[in-house]
């Protein structure tokens, strides 16, 4: 087995960022270096936090080794009496290998690989590339110098930091600059930035958590969020819808003006290849590719706006996408929420939907999850498994709290984390030890991980699920598990006491902390802010306890959901009458498309029958006669027989009720059934032209 446990982590944690880049990413549009370079951000932090339990695991081991080895006797020595029974001897010490060892010299390099390469993304590599892709170029080259000049001051803003290092180890006459000390001021440098970071987003991540799990049981505060989410995304989507009309706008604009062989003309093609489908067709409607252009009358857009309109197309497009997905993923959670609240109350412990899914189930799911099993689930034990599942998670949160105030003390042993696995370390229970490291560097990464997935700054960094994540996001939170994991590491393996320079004691280190080199070179860093800056997520988990920065947000004008608040009883009211309209809606598109099937199942196939023996009893040489005549009748006995059959019709089933929200109308909403009826109950004219477009 040595080595296996490290293979088998290796390809189980590339598939595992692989589902979550798949999960908000989306392969097919986004560019394939953004694709690679995010997974390999995430999978490289991803694999720390899973390598590391066996790191533990593998220098306790290697600790019991060496300490049997200094025990034992030398050879050829020949003690008896008292001198050979108070030296212990080899067979004392339970050294034998974990069945997850890794053999000697593989874990230094791998982590200086996993760990050199992560800072080259998060430093280097991702900001070029989130400028790269941002940028609004129409060429290779213009790109890499708009990414070149927006991170000119990003790049200076770091380098002055370890300047400020580099001067304080020059300016100090009892250290002397060599290599190792560099590297260890540049390792320095990022992990105190990241550390800052780490400790902003573990105290609200210990609190809201297990919050969130404990408000999961309650379907009324649920669907009075959903609700509340209803009416922002509202404003959201009618918001990217009004900026999509105004980009629109001038693209058509700059599409009219430059002409089919003016220079630019690239350029404007390349634009409208981003636009919708939609408007692309209406832009090539009014297009006149047979002008010539004027250079001395007319003006003309330079390059340059185009480049800033090219951006403004790519992400007005993206921002509408988004909010009409998230629009009708909030819908399906709202519908559902609502037919939870309505089963709660059923007698027969089946769980009936309002709406069937469009998708067909798996036969599988829908054997073993039926109706009755999805009422118990639903109704009955989901709210108190989360109920129990908040518990859990709010005791691992007090652990972590106690243990970030005391885990510098080592003469008694505060920190919860080191006692555990220093007696687990007594009795070389391997298994435990890397469950318990596991379970405990898990915690924290989920606690700080899912702050970043959840934190948005306005509508630059947005992580949104179904794919919907632009490629700037992306690159973002890829920079920021690579800055934010390696000081989780050491955060976590000072909690242990596993860290040298935390535990002040003369044993071998951890294959990853054996990379960082020696602290000791930034004595106010080690000994000063990295043991007293931890506890600031005390003061972190009060202030998100009392949703201090939800009201700072609320009294700034950004509307935040809570409960006490009168803007989010307004909003909660606005959304609720919202999901009621969809609701309406589409319950008369189902009501409408039962009917027409009930209809197409009672009289389709005796309207085929008879159409098919009136044409086969039609005489050959009448036929041009017949078509002759029916020609110049048509416009005579149309409306006649239209009025006859739509009279007939009716009285076999009630008209469909129509929807003057709607942009065209019909003067029979029971025509024929192609291209008569669109999704959100609106109905297509009978004319093909469109007469009412420009009303």
């Amino acid at each position: 087995m040595s080595g296996a446990a490290l293979g088998l982590e290796i390809v189980f944690v590339f598939f595992l960022a692989l589902f979550l880049l798949h999960r908000y990413g989306d392969f097919k549009k986004q560019h394939r270096l953004v694709i690679v370079g995010t997974l390999l951000a995430w999978y490289l932090c991803f694999l720390i936090v899973f390598i590391l339990p066996l790191d533990v695991s593998t220098t306790i081991y290697n600790r019991c080794k060496h300490a049997a080895a200094n025990s034992s006797p030398p050879e050829g020595s020949n003690m008896t009496g008292l001198h050979a029974t108070a030296t212990p001897i080899p067979s004392q010490h339970p050294c034998f290998k974990p069945w997850s060892y890794i053999p000697d010299g593989i874990m230094p390099i791998f982590w200086r690989v996993v760990y050199w390469t992560s800072q080259f993304l998060t430093w280097i590599l991702l900001p070029f590339m989130q400028s790269y892709a941002r940028s609004g170029g129409f060429s290779i080259t213009g790109k890499i110098k708009t990414a070149l000049i927006e991170n000119a001051i990003y790049y200076g803003t770091y380098l002055l930091i370890f300047g400020a290092f580099l001067i304080y180890v020059a300016v100090n006459p009892h250290l002397h600059l060599e290599w190792n000390q560099l590297q260890t001021i540049g390792i320095a440098a990022a992990n105190t930035w990241g550390l800052f970071l780490l400790v902003l987003l573990l105290g609200y991540g210990l609190v809201e958590i297990p919050r969130s799990y404990w408000n999961g049981a309650k379907r009324g505060y649920l669907l009075m969020k959903t609700y509340f989410k209803a009416a922002k995304l509202m404003t959201e989507k009618a918001d990217a819808e009004e900026t999509l009309e105004d980009v629109m706008e001038e693209v058509r604009k700059v599409n009219e003006s430059i002409k089919y062989n003016h220079p630019l003309r690239k350029c404007v093609d390349t634009i409208l290849k981003k636009c919708p489908i939609e408007y692309q067709e209406k832009m090539g409607r009014n297009m006149d590719d047979y002008e010539d252009f004027d250079e001395k009358h007319n003006t003309y857009p330079s390059e340059k706006s185009l480049v800033k309109l090219h951006k403004q197309v790519i992400y007005s497009v993206q921002r509408h996408r988004r909010t009409q997905v998230q629009w009708q993923i909030l819908l399906e959670q709202a519908f559902y929420l609502e037919d939870v609240a309505k089963n709660e109350t059923s007698a027969t412990c089946q769980f009936v939907h309002t709406f069937q899914s469009p998708e067909p189930e798996n036969r599988f799911i829908q054997y073993f999850y039926n109706p009755t099993v999805e009422w118990y689930w639903e109704c009955l034990l989901r709210p108190w498994f989360y109920r129990v599942l908040a518990v859990v998670l709010s005791i691992f949160s007090v652990i972590v709290v106690w243990s970030e105030c005391t885990f510098f003390s080592t003469r008694p042993v505060l920190s919860l984390f080191a006692v555990f696995i220093q007696l687990a370390e007594k009795t070389y229970n391997y298994i435990y030890i890397e469950i318990a490291c596991f379970l405990s560097i898990f915690f924290l990464s989920i606690c700080v991980y899912s702050t970043v997935f959840r934190i948005r700054v306005f509508n630059y960094y947005y992580l949104a699920s179904h794919h919907q994540t632009d490629a700037y996001s992306l690159l973002f939170s890829g920079m920021l598990f690579c800055r934010l994991t390696p000081p989780l590491c050491l955060n976590f393996l000072g909690l242990t006491h596993m860290d040298s320079s935390i535990s002040h004691q003369n044993t071998q280190p951890t294959a990853y902390t054996s990379i960082m080199g020696s602290m000791k070179v930034l004595s106010f860093i080690a000994d000063g802010f990295y043991i007293y800056y931890p506890m600031l997520v005390v003061i972190l988990c009060i202030a998100t306890y009392f949703s201090l920065g939800t009201r700072c947000l609320n009294l700034l004008g950004f509307q935040q959901f809570m409960g006490d608040n009168d803007m989010t009883s307004d909003l909660v009211d606005e959304g609720k009458e919202l999901i009621r309209r969809e609701k309406r809606k589409r319950q008369r598109q189902e009501e409408g498309e039962n009917r027409r099937r009930e209809w197409k199942e009672r009289y389709g196939h005796s309207r085929e029958d008879s159409t098919r023996n009136r044409n086969v009893h039609i005489d050959p040489k009448e036929s041009n006669f017949s078509e002759m005549s029916t020609n110049r009748s048509t416009s005579k006995y149309t409306r006649a027989n239209n009025r006859t059959e739509r009279d007939r019709i009716e009285l076999l089933q009630d008209a469909e009720p129509l929807d003057f929200n709607a942009e065209t109308f019909t003067d029979d909403p029971l025509e024929s059934e192609s291209g008569r009826y669109q999704p959100g109950g609106r109905y297509l004219s009978m004319s093909r032209s469109r007469i009412f477009d420009d009303v």
